[in-house]
Protein backbone atom coordinates (compact mmCIF):
# COMPACT_ATOMS: atom_id res chain seq x y z
CA UNK A 1 0.00 0.00 0.00
CA UNK A 2 1.79 3.47 -1.20
CA UNK A 3 0.74 5.99 1.27
CA UNK A 4 -0.26 9.40 0.83
CA UNK A 5 1.62 12.58 1.61
CA UNK A 6 0.25 14.04 4.83
CA UNK A 7 -0.07 17.65 3.06
CA UNK A 8 -2.41 16.16 0.31
CA UNK A 9 -4.20 14.18 2.91
CA UNK A 10 -4.92 17.97 4.64
CA UNK A 11 -5.81 20.10 1.73
CA UNK A 12 -8.88 16.66 0.55
CA UNK A 13 -10.26 16.83 4.24
CA UNK A 14 -10.46 20.94 4.22
CA UNK A 15 -11.71 20.78 0.29
CA UNK A 16 -14.82 18.29 1.23
CA UNK A 17 -15.01 20.37 3.79
CA UNK A 18 -15.01 23.87 2.11
CA UNK A 19 -17.44 22.15 -0.35
CA UNK A 20 -20.07 20.91 2.16
CA UNK A 21 -20.23 24.19 4.22
CA UNK A 22 -20.05 26.23 0.71
CA UNK A 23 -23.61 24.02 -0.69
CA UNK A 24 -25.20 24.68 3.04
CA UNK A 25 -24.65 28.53 2.68
CA UNK A 26 -26.11 28.25 -0.71
CA UNK A 27 -29.18 26.26 0.44
CA UNK A 28 -29.39 28.85 3.18
CA UNK A 29 -29.26 32.01 0.84
CA UNK A 30 -31.60 30.35 -1.46
CA UNK A 31 -34.59 30.17 1.59
CA UNK A 32 -33.74 33.42 2.07
CA UNK A 33 -34.33 34.66 -1.13
CA UNK A 34 -37.49 33.08 -1.14
CA UNK A 35 -39.43 35.33 1.22
CA UNK A 36 -43.23 35.19 -0.54
CA UNK A 37 -44.88 31.71 0.00
CA UNK A 38 -45.59 30.21 -3.15
CA UNK A 39 -49.13 30.61 -4.08
CA UNK A 40 -50.97 27.61 -6.37
CA UNK A 41 -52.90 29.97 -9.47
CA UNK A 42 -54.31 27.99 -12.66
CA UNK A 43 -54.67 30.11 -15.85
CA UNK A 44 -56.84 28.99 -18.81
CA UNK A 45 -55.21 30.47 -22.38
CA UNK A 46 -55.75 30.36 -25.99
CA UNK A 47 -52.35 28.25 -26.99
CA UNK A 48 -51.16 30.95 -29.48
CA UNK A 49 -50.95 34.03 -27.02
CA UNK A 50 -47.78 35.36 -26.24
CA UNK A 51 -49.21 38.24 -23.70
CA UNK A 52 -50.09 35.58 -21.61
CA UNK A 53 -47.10 33.50 -21.56
CA UNK A 54 -45.42 36.86 -20.43
CA UNK A 55 -48.02 37.17 -17.47
CA UNK A 56 -47.40 34.07 -16.29
CA UNK A 57 -44.17 34.39 -16.18
CA UNK A 58 -44.61 38.04 -13.93
CA UNK A 59 -46.17 35.31 -11.57
CA UNK A 60 -43.51 33.32 -11.61
CA UNK A 61 -41.17 36.28 -10.65
CA UNK A 62 -43.67 36.96 -7.74
CA UNK A 63 -43.48 33.83 -6.02
CA UNK A 64 -46.69 32.06 -7.74
CA UNK A 65 -46.85 28.64 -9.02
CA UNK A 66 -48.54 28.88 -11.99
CA UNK A 67 -50.45 25.45 -14.15
CA UNK A 68 -51.68 26.71 -17.57
CA UNK A 69 -53.83 24.82 -19.79
CA UNK A 70 -54.43 25.59 -23.04
CA UNK A 71 -58.54 26.01 -24.44
CA UNK A 72 -59.83 26.76 -27.84
CA UNK A 73 -61.19 30.52 -27.85
CA UNK A 74 -64.85 29.05 -27.49
CA UNK A 75 -63.48 27.13 -24.79
CA UNK A 76 -62.39 29.96 -23.02
CA UNK A 77 -65.80 32.58 -23.55
CA UNK A 78 -67.46 29.83 -21.59
CA UNK A 79 -64.71 29.21 -19.16
CA UNK A 80 -64.88 33.35 -18.53
CA UNK A 81 -69.02 33.24 -18.23
CA UNK A 82 -68.96 30.23 -16.01
CA UNK A 83 -66.56 32.00 -14.23
CA UNK A 84 -68.12 35.26 -13.29
CA UNK A 85 -66.24 37.12 -16.36
CA UNK A 86 -68.98 38.97 -18.75
CA UNK A 87 -67.70 40.91 -22.02
CA UNK A 88 -67.05 44.35 -19.90
CA UNK A 89 -64.51 42.63 -17.25
CA UNK A 90 -63.23 40.58 -20.22
CA UNK A 91 -59.16 39.77 -21.15
CA UNK A 92 -57.93 37.38 -22.95
CA UNK A 93 -56.82 34.79 -20.33
CA UNK A 94 -58.39 33.96 -16.91
CA UNK A 95 -57.44 32.14 -13.94
CA UNK A 96 -58.40 30.73 -10.87
CA UNK A 97 -57.09 30.91 -7.55
CA UNK A 98 -58.38 30.08 -3.99
CA UNK A 99 -61.79 31.12 -4.33
CA UNK A 100 -61.60 34.15 -6.98
CA UNK A 101 -61.69 34.51 -10.65
CA UNK A 102 -58.40 36.89 -12.06
CA UNK A 103 -59.10 38.26 -15.21
CA UNK A 104 -56.31 39.84 -17.89
CA UNK A 105 -53.12 41.09 -16.81
CA UNK A 106 -53.99 41.83 -13.11
CA UNK A 107 -50.49 42.85 -11.32
CA UNK A 108 -49.28 39.98 -8.68
CA UNK A 109 -49.36 42.91 -6.52
CA UNK A 110 -53.55 43.11 -6.33
CA UNK A 111 -53.80 39.46 -6.81
CA UNK A 112 -52.03 39.35 -2.71
CA UNK A 113 -53.86 42.12 -1.85
CA UNK A 114 -57.22 40.18 -2.55
CA UNK A 115 -55.78 37.62 -1.14
CA UNK A 116 -54.61 38.81 2.00
CA UNK A 117 -58.49 41.19 2.03
CA UNK A 118 -60.89 38.65 1.14
CA UNK A 119 -63.53 41.10 0.08
CA UNK A 120 -66.62 39.14 -1.03
CA UNK A 121 -66.32 39.38 -4.84
CA UNK A 122 -66.43 37.11 -8.11
CA UNK A 123 -62.50 38.46 -8.05
CA UNK A 124 -60.31 41.15 -10.21
CA UNK A 125 -60.01 42.29 -13.89
CA UNK A 126 -57.99 44.37 -15.91
CA UNK A 127 -60.23 44.81 -19.18
CA UNK A 128 -59.12 45.00 -22.40
CA UNK A 129 -55.05 44.64 -23.17
CA UNK A 130 -53.44 47.87 -21.21
CA UNK A 131 -50.31 48.92 -22.84
CA UNK A 132 -47.36 48.31 -19.62
CA UNK A 133 -49.91 46.10 -17.79
CA UNK A 134 -47.85 43.26 -16.62
CA UNK A 135 -47.46 41.02 -19.88
CA UNK A 136 -48.23 44.02 -22.05
CA UNK A 137 -45.13 45.93 -20.51
CA UNK A 138 -43.03 46.25 -23.72
CA UNK A 139 -40.33 49.69 -23.13
CA UNK A 140 -41.48 52.67 -20.67
CA UNK A 141 -44.83 53.48 -21.96
CA UNK A 142 -47.51 52.79 -19.69
CA UNK A 143 -51.20 53.93 -20.61
CA UNK A 144 -53.60 54.23 -17.31
CA UNK A 145 -55.61 51.20 -16.43
CA UNK A 146 -57.52 50.17 -13.64
CA UNK A 147 -57.89 47.30 -11.89
CA UNK A 148 -61.59 46.95 -11.35
CA UNK A 149 -63.12 44.48 -8.25
CA UNK A 150 -66.12 42.43 -9.60
CA UNK A 151 -68.75 42.09 -7.20
CA UNK A 152 -70.91 38.84 -7.38
CA UNK A 153 -73.83 40.76 -8.79
CA UNK A 154 -71.64 42.12 -11.70
CA UNK A 155 -71.28 45.65 -10.48
CA UNK A 156 -67.52 46.36 -10.56
CA UNK A 157 -65.42 48.82 -8.03
CA UNK A 158 -61.96 50.44 -8.96
CA UNK A 159 -59.36 48.47 -6.51
CA UNK A 160 -56.18 50.21 -7.51
CA UNK A 161 -55.42 52.91 -10.40
CA UNK A 162 -52.46 52.60 -12.55
CA UNK A 163 -51.47 55.84 -14.00
CA UNK A 164 -50.01 56.05 -17.52
CA UNK A 165 -46.35 56.73 -17.73
CA UNK A 166 -46.54 60.70 -18.98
Amino acid sequence: MIAKPRNQIFIGNHLCRFLLVALFVAVLANNANSSEPTTAIDVAKTSSCGCCLAWIDHLKENSFSVTSKNMTMGNLTQFKLKNGIGPKTASCHTARIKDYTIEGHVPAREIRRLLTERPDAIGLSVPGMPLGSPGMDFGDDREAFDVLLIRHDGSTETFASYPDSK
